[in-house]
């Protein structure tokens, strides 16, 4: 088990140069989704009625709440570089349910950025956070030994 955790944080073994790119990707995502995740975030907490589709059949609150968790806590998540391969899977489903469920209809045209979005998670969920993250810092000695 500890093999799995550790190679899941793992935030890969890259040059300078790379683990630079992997930050600027991370934190520049995660504060573009986190400005979409906000405003969903004070509907979610508000005291109006809850008006959000439910794709999944498991209520309009659950639907909004799940799409909060993704792309506010998940994106804060990213944003530091924590956990990051694990939390690039769920803003990665929610960015499949808004192209294939929510936008199916409307055309390429609004299923471009949510789709851009899903191949960037596909990304950052193979190749990690890099050296400049939470993950490195946490996994920093076991990565040191391994390397020698």
């Amino acid at each position: 088990m500890k093999q799995i955790t550790k190679n899941i944080l793992h935030p890969g073994n890259y040059s300078k140069n790379i683990d630079i790119v992997l930050l600027i990707l991370r934190v520049t995502v995660g504060i573009f989704m986190l400005t979409h995740g906000l405003g969903k975030l004070q509907s979610l907490l508000g005291s109006a009625p809850i008006q959000f589709l439910d794709p999944l059949g498991v209520g309009e609150t659950a639907s909004l709440a799940l799409t909060v968790f993704a792309e506010v806590f998940c994106s804060l998540l990213l944003i530091i570089g924590l956990g990051t391969r694990l939390v690039a899977i769920p803003l990665l489903f929610t960015m499949m349910v808004a192209t294939l469920v929510i936008h199916i209809n409307d055309g390429f045209g609004r299923q471009e950025l949510p789709l851009l979005y899903a191949v960037i998670y596909i990304a950052i969920a193979t190749i990690g956070a890099g050296k400049y993250s939470m993950d490195y810092l946490l996994l920093k000695s076991k990565i040191t030994n391994t390397n020698k």
